[in-house]
């Protein structure tokens, strides 16, 4: 008897062991992390089942849709992402990622003209997403528009100045167009907001050549000292001061020997006017010992690779310092710092 009792305790456990399994096995939330961890193995298929098994528990859920939808992209099955996607936004819920991921596919089928509706809706909606200019900029780039698509992106800097992608673009912009004043803000704008990134890498080299054509071509600052907004003409003028101590070249060093005069004269006459978050940040660094190792990590390894290590090797402690602040500072531009151009 206690065995036949024993027997049917266990029987009873095991059965409400295996009913919450089975109740846990089909809650929204872990259904949509296994999906996730498929959708990352590449397992497409499957991860579209358990979504619809999600999405079966949990009807019309917005979260679910939208990893429905970019497994339908990574599935390359562009029809059904683009179904989907067009599915989402037409909910009031929708977000920004919603019309991110729709851009997507639109995007990977060239269809410019239903992407630069979808964007244009998605903008009215989210008038200050930096994020829907970026990509939006970048539908219109893609579509060898690039003069539409610099005015997305400098709406992009004026709604949501940290957002880093815009500044990406529009520096890659100006410096092909030879805007070089702008391309070298912009750019040095970016490597401060995105600072550990591939990106980085490519603008520190547009921010080096950037800085050779400006002092090698006297006509861009005399043309800015003219023609440029008063913010231009007054960075120009001072850079033109200046130009003798890069008669033998840009370099790191010579760039942080510039850059501190340049600063130096800016907080004297300028700044009160024309208050600026970067050159804010280069006083900052200059104030504590860190402006050499910023130039050093600006043009260094672009400019003399040898040189760079050399210099990290002799000083080591400054060069600790500042990559110590820049893991643990983020870099912020003030809403409504912006300059028209």
């Amino acid at each position: 008897m206690r065995y036949l009792i024993r027997t049917i305790v266990v029987c009873f456990v095991c059965l409400c062991a295996t009913n919450t399994a089975h109740t846990q096995t089909q809650d929204p939330a872990i259904l949509q992390e296994t999906a996730k961890s498929l959708m990352r193995q590449g397992d497409y298929d499957n991860a579209l089942q358990v979504l619809d098994k999600a999405l079966a528990a949990k009807p019309d859920n917005i979260d679910i849709l939208k990893d429905k939808a970019f497994t339908y992209y990574l599935q390359r099955d562009f029809a059904n992402a683009i179904a989907t996607g067009k599915y989402i936004i037409s909910k009031p819920d929708a977000d920004v990622q919603s019309y991110q991921i729709l851009g997507l596919a639109y995007k990977a089928i060239a269809d410019d003209k239903e992407g630069d509706k979808m964007y244009k809706a998605a903008l009215k909606k989210f008038p200050e997403s930096g994020v829907l200019y970026s990509e939006y900029g970048d539908l219109l780039a893609t579509g060898n528009a690039p003069d539409l698509a610099i005015k997305q992106w400098e709406k992009g800097i004026e709604a949501d100045p940290n957002n880093s992608s815009n500044y990406y673009y529009a520096s890659k912009y100006y410096a092909q167009k030879g805007n070089i004043i702008w391309g070298l803000l912009y750019g040095e704008i970016f490597v401060n907001i995105e600072s550990l990134s591939n990106r980085t890498n490519e603008i520190k080299n547009i921010l080096y050549g950037g800085y050779q054509k400006l002092f090698s071509t006297p006509a861009i600052l005399n043309i800015a000292k003219q023609n440029g907004t008063p913010f231009e003409k007054m960075i120009a003028t001072n850079l033109s001061k200046l130009t003798s101590q890069m008669q033998y070249g840009v370099s790191a060093e010579n760039l942080t020997a510039l850059r501190t005069r340049f600063i130096l004269n800016w907080f004297n006459s300028n700044a009160r006017q024309f208050p600026c978050k970067l050159f804010e940040q280069q006083r900052f660094f200059l104030q504590q010992g860190m402006f050499e190792a910023y130039n050093q990590w600006l043009v260094g390894p672009v400019a003399d690779t040898q040189q760079f290590q050399q210099w990290m090797q002799e000083h080591a402690g400054e060069a600790k310092q500042f990559q110590q602040f820049q893991r643990s500072v983020i870099f912020k531009i003030p809403t409504g710092q912006y300059y028209m151009h």
